[in-house]
């Protein structure tokens, strides 16, 4: 039901992307074992490319294939998302006495829909707001539902958008949703999640979202 974390969304930096640098960078071991590469702490011209086919398939610019924070970043967030597996509520954060909802962890970023205690969709990683553009914590609810919103302020398409706090929403995008620094408060997803979330969720259904994304 649920599209693998795995799978990212490539832009037209593959193929421009030919330079790779031979400096290692301060998070080389941690990006050697998370991409299954010898762990030395040394950049070879393998390790280069592995971890910038890595930022390509993520969004994450400079793609020179140099182990920084963002890139560790990224790394740490998917190794939690994958983590979660199915029982993304294990922790009992998200309210399981409302019936239909949709919970947002923003510190793992991750979404999903429960009904009660049980999982519905998901979960599935999402792109919450950048810092100073926070997605507001708390309880809410869908409120209006545009299925190929224009956002006027950003000049950018927001297809299945889903309103649930002021003009903050669930939509689709376009790019990765692992891409830094964010997005402007919305809670951005993939196409197809976005379009599932679109069949499961109505006006007044509740959202909840908690958390802190790191870097905010």
């Amino acid at each position: 039901m649920t599209v693998p974390l795995a799978v990212a969304v490539a832009g037209p930096a593959q193929a421009a992307a030919s330079y790779c640098t031979s400096t290692a960078g301060p998070y080389q071991k941690q990006a050697e074992k998370f991409l299954g590469r010898p762990v030395d702490g040394r950049q070879s011209r393998a390790d280069c490319r592995a971890i910038q086919k890595f930022q390509i398939n993520h969004g994450i610019s400079p793609t020179i294939g140099y182990a920084g924070p963002i890139t560790s970043g990224v790394m740490k967030l998917i190794n939690a998302q994958k983590a979660a597996g199915h029982k993304p509520n294990a922790a009992k954060k998200c309210p399981t006495n409302k019936g239909r909802i949709a919970c947002v962890d923003l510190t793992r970023q991750l979404s999903w829909i429960q009904d009660g205690s049980r999982l519905v969709y998901g979960p599935v990683p999402v792109r919450t707001g950048r810092n100073g553009f926070e997605t507001r914590t708390g309880l809410t609810r869908v409120y209006w539902r545009n299925k190929n919103h224009w956002s006027t302020l950003y000049k950018v398409a927001m297809p299945y958008s889903q309103f649930f706090d002021g003009g903050q929403a669930f939509h689709s995008i376009a790019g990765s949703v692992w891409s830094p620094p964010g997005s402007h408060g919305c809670v951005n997803m993939r196409a197809a999640d976005a379009k599932k979330y679109w069949s499961l969720l109505k006006n007044g259904d509740d959202v909840y979202v908690y958390g802190r994304k790191p870097g905010t």
